[in-house]
């Protein structure tokens, strides 16, 4: 009757220091377990735990301990004795989402170079739990597609949109190598769902969606229905001490509750969060960084600007993170990395490299504090309309790269209600952007860029920074401000709608 739970085993990584690692497992009521840590022979910390009725469940919390390994970690009780090896303590991240963060190492560009190269990195291991919804909050994993694993060609290859996340294996991948300790993967991931199923009731609550929720689509390709994949695929993992999430979802949302994900969205992390942060003891720490992708182009049929809204609502309808509503997270912004020719559809490109760099700078910056790290694309700050109404001029926070063969990117609202008219790039200087204005007169009431399903070729936007990060899309309103000698200062203002 002595185990660990399902998700502890043989290579796995516990969470290094800080935090000390949650280790639970299931006994007989009443008794008492002992659990070991030892290596080279010699015990490195021993702790005991009480069985708790009627669940049968005891847990204990290691004391933190320094990157490295390997160990063995067991646990008695009378008799009976379990025993894992080959532990080693790093840093745990949970991926998850929809088919993006399902595509596996095997779909993506130049897969059997990233194939090839697993071997390289022993020491960051893998683990995929297994598709499964449930109605109610389960304590466990109902099945583990892939147990704890060194990688190889085979298990980051295994099929399409099996195992392993290529998104989460090259950002993982990338944290080694520059942080130089090993890395623990968790995948929990499932193609074709909305957020709404990855939400506990009390977040959905948060946001109004009182009742069940479903799609519109008479074929989804995973479940739609409001928090059965929080329920089997999330609140087991709760226990587990993390120091990051990725995520990867949002393409689910473009025909549900477009409007709703400023909510729903920061709502789910806030709530994992909280649920983390309890679970672990309050060893995952309260404000859990959070990584995520936005969306990238898409070819296919829906509302014709339902991926640019998501876009901005994944943001909370700021454009840029961290920010108020959304702290401490980090976005990789996907939009010019669009794959008409990927043959599984231009919804899942599959230049994931670029995702996961994107992602490891935001790492680098949010989670682990690397102030010098550049993680986010230029952004408007400012605008200047010309005396004569003829050009606006934008600034922006960073030094721009402009790329001249770019979609006409920039639109402006002079009219209410809107009616958005293009704006043409005049010229780039700096950090400034000049824009030829279509007759609006001394009146320019909003602006928007890259607002559109595709909104730009592949790495084609217009602007970029010097390190090649992409400007992200923006919605704003403009508010005269004051006159200046050269025109009408004006407020920049994030739009809740287009």
């Amino acid at each position: 009757m002595l185990s660990f739970a399902s998700y502890y085993g043989d290579h796995m990584v516990l969470q290094r220091e800080p935090a000390g690692a949650v280790v639970w497992g299931y006994g007989e009521p009443g008794a008492t377990v002992t659990v070991t840590l030892s290596r080279d022979g010699g015990i490195a910390m021993k702790k005991t735990a009480l069985v708790r009725g009627p669940s049968g469940t005891w847990t204990t919390v290691l004391d933190p301990m320094a990157p490295g390994g390997p160990y063995v970690l067991a646990a008695g009780q009378g008799s009976a004795n379990v025993t894992l090896r080959d532990i080693y303590f790093g840093d745990v991240w949970l991926c998850s989402g929809q088919s993006n963060m399902a595509m596996t190492v095997l779909q993506v560009a130049n897969a059997s170079q990233e194939l090839a190269a697993a071997a390289r990195y022993p020491h960051v291991r893998l683990f995929a739990a297994a598709r499964s919804l449930s109605h109610q909050e389960l304590e466990d994993l109902e099945g583990i597609d892939l147990p704890w694993s060194i990688p190889t060609a085979e298990n980051l290859g295994h099929g399409n949109f099996t195992f392993f996340s290529a998104v989460c294996w090259l950002l993982g991948r990338h944290l080694h190598e520059a942080l130089g300790y090993p890395m623990g993967l968790v995948e929990a991931a499932w193609g074709g769902t909305p957020i709404e199923a990855w939400s506990s009731r009390r977040a959905l609550r948060a946001c109004g969606l009182l009742a069940p929720t479903g799609s519109p689509s008479p074929h989804p390709s995973g479940p739609q229905t409001s928090s059965v994949l929080w329920n089997a695929m999330i609140h087991p993992l709760l226990n587990m001490t993390l120091r990051g999430v990725a995520w990867y979802q949002g393409e689910g949302n473009a025909l549900l509750h477009t409007e709703l994900y400023s909510c729903t969205f920061p709502a789910l992390v806030a709530d994992w969060r909280r649920a983390f942060h309890a679970g672990s003891a309050g060893q995952t720490e309260p404000l859990l960084p959070f990584g995520f992708v936005q969306l990238s182009g898409y070819r296919g049929q829906s509302p014709d600007d339902a991926f640019a809204r998501l876009r901005w609502h994944q943001t909370a309808d700021a454009g840029v993170v961290p920010n108020a509503r959304l702290p401490r997270t980090f976005m990789a912004v996907a939009m010019d990395l669009g794959d008409e020719r990927s043959p599984y559809g231009s919804i899942h490109p599959r230049d994931k490299q670029s995702v996961a760099h994107r992602l490891l700078l935001g790492a680098l910056a949010v989670a682990y504090g690397q102030q010098d790290v550049v993680f986010q694309g230029p952004f408007p700050t400012g605008a200047v309309l010309g005396a004569s109404g003829a050009v606006l001029n934008l600034t922006y926070s960073q030094e721009l790269r402009w790329h001249r063969g770019a979609a006409p990117a920039f639109q402006v609202c002079c009219s209410s209600p809107c009616r958005w008219l293009p704006a043409p790039v005049v010229a780039v200087v700096a950090r400034r952007v000049t824009l030829a204005l279509p007759g609006c007169g001394t009146m320019v009431l909003g602006l928007r860029y890259a607002w559109a399903q595709w909104p730009c070729d592949y790495q084609a936007c217009a602007l970029y920074n010097a390190q090649g990060l992409p400007a992200p899309p923006c919605l704003l309103q403009t508010l005269p401000a004051r006159g200046t000698p050269g025109g009408t200062e004006l407020l920049l203002l994030p739009s809740a709608g287009a």
